[in-house]
């Protein structure tokens, strides 16, 4: 049983799972594939290398390299890796939406925080939801709060390429107008 604890934190990580995300979600089994997998129990550590994919409901991780660890509390704590790595889930319907969004991001490495509820996106970082998107060397993602920061690096330091941030935010969508209303 001790040896099926690094598997069982892993488990019960959510990965991406935002606050916006599908609450269904977190009821979900998380699947995980690699082509290798190694546990440490002594370090309450396990690691997933090649073709890493997990999946938990609607997300879905794709990673080279995914390494999960787990602290005394019981909190897990990952750090994904790839060129690039990347995410992709359905978010819950915000009205008047029928439907939620997908939310998709990207990055070299991703570190996900089960106790601050905070996935931090460093190196090309890119994330996606619905027609809104932002680019910037380090993004965090604050689950609890639906809160994002971009920046061209974590301590404002300019690491992008190009020194910005950038972002696109599509406008809200307008009610139709009346007939006959003037133009």
């Amino acid at each position: 049983m001790k040896r099926a604890q690094p598997l069982l934190a892993l488990a019960t990580l959510a990965f991406a799972a935002g606050a916006a995300a599908e609450k269904a979600d977190l009821t979900m089994p998380t699947q995980i594939e690699a082509n290798r997998m190694s546990a440490d129990d002594a370090r309450r550590m396990t690691v997933f290398e090649g073709s890493v994919v997990v999946t938990r409901g609607t997300m879905r991780l794709v990673a080279d390299r995914v390494v999960v660890r787990q602290d005394s509390e019981g909190y897990q704590f990952a750090t994904a890796t790839g060129k690039p790595a990347r995410f992709r889930q359905r978010q819950d319907a915000k009205p008047p939406e029928t439907v939620g969004a997908w939310m998709e991001g990207e990055a070299l490495r991703m570190e996900m925080d089960d106790r601050s509820g905070k996935i931090e996106l460093y190196d090309n970082a890119h994330v996606k939801r619905g027609g809104d998107e932002v680019t910037g060397n380090y993004i965090l993602l604050d689950q609890r709060s639906d809160y994002f920061s971009v920046s061209t690096g974590k301590d404002s330091k300019d690491t992008a390429p190009s020194g910005r941030v950038k972002a696109v935010i599509q406008p809200k969508p307008r009610p139709p107008e009346p007939p006959g209303a003037a133009k």
